[in-house]
């Protein structure tokens, strides 16, 4: 299929001559005498390209490249005129004309505008692709109802400029959070650079944010550029920030309110323009109290506070999890998907996951190698997921371990609270008033640890 250019001039000379020439170069060609005719062949034929004149009766081309902007935005317009002057070809570029061409028009000069301007919208549609892709590749699986709440924050909270921090235990998916933020932002197009706090002394971590010069310090034998001037016009990601010292801490607090930093070892003011998202398994408040982070970091990372739900409070995402866990692996073997009953699924839904989605996502990858047949059942689980391999006291040490993977007692309690409820609930045969009245909790706390049960 050849290339379609839509050309706009009143002069009838030029629109046959232009059209002769690009036919012979492998265009396909439509033409126009106005504006107003223009947009109508735009709406019809659906042009790669549009070769428009400035200097039309009526609509003139400058109104003209408006309403295709408008109408139109994807579509690629280089202007010519018999007239042209800067203060005219940048106005145009600045509506969004790609290219601005002078008459008498240079045949060579005209082809080679037109192969760039539907390179660059070759390029404008493939990252288009890739950015969908990419969304989808960090989209959140599941649709149960902590899961639609934590969708609904991120899309208020995503185009806007503001700081966030997420909190989450350990494999809830804080990283994935963080990108989808990122690829719905309006920094989508710039870098994502993300650090992790945890894995870095509070030297290295200095060195990595910052980059040095040669010979900043032994065995800096090279420039380096820093994570902040990588992350420059983009978001930067603290992975565990609880886990920075406190040095650091005050540190980093400096240069994000400065916008500014040096390199080690150098004396150049580097501007800083960047978009922070930070994420941490522990309880910062209770931190501050021990004096392990500072109170005014804080306030400053959590201007939009994300919480990241455990597994087990959205069980019913699992069977759209496992499902895309499969497609996933299948994807990457060139295999077909496995699937699983639900039988399986309820099993599942009935563990207490203290590794959260991490936890099932390498569950799901052993049972696709480890089960030599296409359809997973309930007997293919493993101890201590599977209720028939694993007695009653293996799986009440599991959900146990599960209190002691958070280092905030409030969360602890809260887990507690959870599991206690939901064994006096099937003690009493999902009988919410029972329960409230035999454990002296209130019935909206019961109905609401009842919801969350598979089998409820």
């Amino acid at each position: 299929m050849f290339p379609s250019i839509l050309i706009v001039d009143d002069e009838t000379s030029i629109l046959k001559s232009l059209s002769g020439i690009l036919m012979d170069e492998g265009f396909e060609t439509i033409t126009a005498t106005n504006g107003y005719e223009a947009m109508q062949r735009i709406e019809e034929e659906a042009p790669d390209m549009v070769l428009l004149d400035i200097w039309m009766p009526g609509m003139d081309g400058i109104d003209t490249l408006k309403e295709i902007k408008k109408q139109h935005p994807s579509v690629q317009v280089i202007m010519i005129t018999g007239h042209g002057t800067i203060e005219t070809a940048v106005n145009a570029t600045k509506i969004g004309a790609y290219d601005f061409i002078e008459k008498p028009l240079n045949v060579d000069r005209v082809i080679v505008a037109i192969n760039n301007s539907l390179n660059f919208r070759r390029l404008e549609e493939e990252n288009r692709y890739l950015r969908k892709k990419t969304i989808e590749k960090y989209a959140i699986t599941g649709n149960s109802k902590a899961s639609s709440e934590l969708k609904k924050q991120i899309s208020i909270a995503a185009p806007t400029e503001a700081w966030i921090l997420i909190n989450g235990e350990n494999g809830t998916g804080k990283e994935l959070v963080a990108r989808t933020i990122h690829q719905l932002s309006n920094r989508a197009a710039q870098p994502w650079v993300d650090i992790n706090c945890a894995a870095l002394t509070d030297e290295a971590l200095v060195s990595e944010l910052l980059g040095h010069e040669k010979g900043a310090f032994p065995g800096a034998t090279t420039k380096k550029k820093g994570k902040f001037e990588l992350a420059h016009g983009g978001t930067i990601f603290f992975d565990e920030v609880g886990d920075m010292g406190m040095k650091t801490q005050s540190m980093i607090l400096r240069i994000l309110e400065e916008r500014k930093f040096q390199r080690l070892g150098g004396s150049r003011t580097i501007p800083l323009d960047v978009r922070v998202v930070a994420c941490t398994n522990r309880d910062l408040k209770t931190a501050i109290e021990k004096g392990d982070f500072r109170e005014d970091l804080y306030y400053r990372l959590n201007v939009i506070p994300i919480d990241v739900p455990p597994l087990r409070e959205r069980v019913e995402d699992i069977p759209e999890l496992v499902s895309a866990f499969f497609s996933k692996i299948a994807e990457d073997t060139r295999t077909s998907p496995k699937t699983i009953t639900q039988e399986a699924i309820g099993a599942l839904q009935r563990c207490s996951w203290p590794g959260n989605v991490r936890e099932l996502k390498n569950l799901v990858e052993r049972l696709d190698i480890m089960t030599g047949k296409e359809t997973i059942d309930v007997a293919d689980i493993p101890p201590p997921y599977s209720p028939q391999k694993a007695d009653p006291a293996t799986c009440t040490r599991t959900k146990q371990d599960a209190l002691f993977d958070t280092d905030s007692l409030k969360t602890a309690e809260k887990a507690f609270q959870e599991e206690f409820l939901r064994r006096k609930l099937m003690e009493n045969r999902l009988d919410v008033a029972s329960t409230a009245k035999q454990t002296g909790a209130s019935k909206s706390q019961v109905k609401s640890v009842l919801q969350k049960m598979p089998d409820a």
